[in-house]
């Protein structure tokens, strides 16, 4: 084996190992990369052929987390690793984003990349190392890439920024964000923050800059050791008199379309395809086209990309006719559906979002169960973009990766206003259904779905908005101008779609893809000024429609009381087997949770029914309420014994009701006097210190008989090894001595207590 390694040291010290050539070797590139106990396999393997007629990169990134890694077994009925998590999804698109770009243009093989968790630590992050592993793998193999590129994750933490910080500091960061960047260049970015400033995330992705530069040379030095030459491609079919053909025909009838400013998507659409349509029916027939339809429409889109750069830099002026910085007309209603917990349409140009809002017990909570991290989560946003959104027709086959990205975007940006457990102790669903897309529908879901929570009368501490940033720019003049809330033209044909969320105080969640080389942090600075005011904007907009959060739930909606009790009690709660909490839940129409917390037991009652929440509320606090000396208790009579009757005063607690209180007078038979099932008023009189034993009187509720005298009480019978012992013979040791001669223990008569 001829294995190569590199080393370097993150910026606290912790040193990182990129391994090749003693893994996976028939793949077109492999490594492995450590730190600490977390190790990471990463392959890729590239085509050699190529279909006709692609002009795409069929590129595929999946990571999947080993339950091995950590010495654990994964869930489920069939007990191995199957399709992967919506966690492991999102890793694998933030990886997915960091490497696109950077393959060459005209490269149109099908590539895919594997990254694999082999080791892992639960104090460890291992997503912040997968963009790493999956570069450094392209940078060993002979497929034409454009890197390298990495990732970290850089965290502050008590003030101060953190690199790949452990999973411990990580919970008390107030900013948190995945950089992706080459050497020269960051190209991707997203995050939460707790209402951080602009500053303050332009100095952290500083930061992440610094440590990616280091990754990168890593990487190069790693290639050079190698030294593997990249293959040799031809996946496109070109005519430069055919492209230039295109470009003289249809150039200035495409920038004099984008002039127009016609806002309807739809009609903007057909009118650029009839320039092509006319283009091709002016100077070809049905023979000389053949075999030139596909390159035409590359070239076409092309030069009508360029067509629309142009005119957006030269005139200052959108397709739909909107200034650089102008928000699209906006429409918003809370209240909707008069069967949800909470809902809202959000409604900004041609983009659409209906979202819902669902309120449950801890019984709703989602298990989180990966291979690293495991735990409950009690918030999830679902975002769905059906096909009709955009006038398509197309398969439903599940929930796709954008689909996953984007709920988690608007997710990220929502929770950190949510109130605490203790003023909100309900699991919340919100669901995003996009309606009309023309741009920016995970920012439509972000007001949207801050609209839904509010009519819901969630307490949220500040209301959220989000808004999309474009950006075009020309390289050989320098000019640049930042979109506020792009279009999907603009988006599609633009060099960055940057999308910002956050409260009228600062931002809470961000995305960026940028599409060009040498963004300047003038240029960031500029697109996070212009975000912050249009996110103002919209959020006067929602805030016309709901300016505060509903006093009140809804009638309909589950109400929830949680209470606190000792650990001791919560097996009493539950029963054996379940069937205390279980009864309670069937007769009050409840659902019940326990959960427990150091000594302590945190019981939630849910329900939309208020009567019942009052009688498993009842039921519970009866369960772990202490008996009181001199309390009178309603019982009821559980079992009966010849010496008197065990009587259950409150649930799960019994205590004996002794023949003698029963009555004043004396009572022979206790069945001649109760039964089991009645319900009879008694007093707690007395507790056995040493046992814990409740003693019960009724008679002492009872108005003494007129001339009643106490009755005496019978002595027991002496015992055997009374001094008296009748006729009993006297006990002898081993020695033949009686119990009262030699060392052997002298035995007293016992004591009668006399009344």
């Amino acid at each position: 084996m001829n294995v190569i390694t590199k080393k370097f040291n993150l910026p606290d010290g912790r040193e990182v190992t990129i391994e090749t050539g003693k893994l996976a070797k028939q793949a077109d590139g492999a490594v492995v990369v450590k730190i600490d106990k977390t190790m990471l396999l990463a392959t890729v393997c590239s085509k050699t052929e190529v279909g006709e007629n692609v002009d795409f990169m069929p590129l595929t990134v999946d990571y999947q987390e080993k339950y091995a890694s950590t010495g654990r077994f994964p869930g489920g009925f069939f007990k191995r690793e199957a399709r992967l998590s919506e966690y492991e999804i999102l890793i694998s698109r933030l990886v997915d984003r960091a490497l696109r770009p950077l393959f060459p243009n005209n490269f149109h093989a099908e590539t895919q990349v594997l990254v694999y968790l082999i080791s892992g630590d639960t104090n460890t992050m291992p997503d912040a190392y997968a963009a790493l592993a999956a570069s450094s793998a392209l940078a060993v193999s002979d497929i034409p890439f454009n890197g390298p590129v990495s990732e970290v994750r850089v965290a502050r933490v008590d003030g101060k920024f953190l690199v790949n910080p452990s999973v411990e500091d990580l919970e008390r960061a107030d900013l948190e964000l995945m950089v992706g960047a080459t050497y020269d260049d960051i190209s991707m970015v997203e995050g939460e923050m707790k209402e951080v400033s602009e500053d303050a995330m332009i100095e952290a992705l500083k930061v992440a800059h610094d440590a990616i530069k280091q990754q990168c040379l890593v990487q190069k030095e790693l290639a050079a050791e190698v030294g593997k030459a990249k293959r040799e491609y031809n996946h496109e079919q070109n005519d430069p008199a055919l492209e230039e053909l295109v470009r003289e025909k249809t150039y200035q009838k495409c920038y004099d379309c984008a002039k127009e400013k016609i806002a309807d998507k739809k009609l903007r659409s057909e009118k650029i395809e009839k320039i092509k349509e006319d283009f091709i029916a002016e100077n070809f027939d049905e023979e000389s086209i053949k075999g030139k339809e596909f390159m035409i429409s590359r070239y076409f889109h092309d030069i009508h990309r360029d067509a629309v750069r142009s005119m957006i830099l030269n005139e200052n002026v959108r397709l739909d006719g909107r200034g650089l910085e102008e928000i699209r007309p906006i429409w918003s209603e809370v209240d909707y559906l008069p069967s949800a917990h909470g809902s809202a349409i959000f409604t900004r140009g041609e983009t659409q979002s209906l979202s819902t809002v669902t309120l449950g017990s801890k019984l709703d909570e989602q298990t989180i169960d990966g291979a690293v991290l495991e735990g409950k989560n009690d918030f999830m946003l679902h975002y769905n973009f059906p096909p009709f959104s955009t006038g398509e027709v197309k398969g439903i086959r599940g929930t796709g990766r954008r689909e996953v990205g984007h709920g988690n975007l608007a997710m990220r940006a929502l929770k950190q206003v949510l109130p605490s457990k203790e003023e909100n102790p309900y699991t919340i669903r919100v669901v995003s259904d996009i309606l009309e897309s023309n741009g920016s529908s995970s920012m439509a879901t972000v007001c949207a779905g801050c609209l839904a929570l509010m009519d819901a009368g969630i307490k949220l501490h500040k209301p959220v908005s989000g808004i999309a940033m474009g950006l075009i720019t020309d390289p050989a003049t320098g000019k640049f101008a930042v979109l506020s809330d792009i279009l999907g033209d603009e988006d599609h044909l633009g060099d960055m779609d940057f999308k910002v969320c956050g409260t009228k105080d600062g931002i809470t969640a961000c995305q960026m893809d940028i599409k060009i080389d040498g963004l300047s942090y003038e240029i960031l600075g500029q697109a996070l000024a212009q975000a912050s005011r249009g996110r103002a904007h919209i959020l006067g907009k929602m805030l016309e429609t709901l300016p505060e959060p509903r006093e009140d739930y809804k009638p309909h909606a589950p109400r929830i009381v949680q209470i606190t009790v000792p650990k001791e009690f919560i097996g009493a709660i539950i029963g054996k087997g379940g069937e205390v909490i279980q009864e309670m839940q069937r007769e009050t129409g409840t659902d019940i949770s326990i959960e427990e917390e150091g000594n302590f037991g945190i019981v939630q009652i849910s329900s939309s029914n208020k009567d019942g929440i009052e009688d498993a509320l009842a039921r519970i606090k009866a369960i772990t309420t202490m008996p009181e000396i001199g309390e009178v208790y309603d019982g009821v009579v559980k079992t009966l014994q010849p010496f008197g009757a065990f009587v259950e005063i409150l649930p799960g607690k019994d205590a004996l009701l002794h023949v003698s209180e029963i009555k004043w007078e004396r009572v022979d038979n206790v069945e001649d006097v109760l039964k089991e099932g009645d319900h009879i008023e008694v007093k707690l009189v007395g507790v056995d210190p040493k046992t814990g034993k409740m003693k019960l009187s009724h008679k002492v509720l009872l108005e003494k008989p007129q001339g009643y005298v106490e009755p005496e009480r019978r002595e027991r019978p002496p015992r055997s090894n009374d001094r008296s012992y009748g006729s009993h013979p006297p006990r002898r040791d081993s020695y033949g001595r009686g119990s009262g001669s030699g060392s052997a223990p002298s035995l007293s008569a016992p004591k009668i207590k006399s009344e």
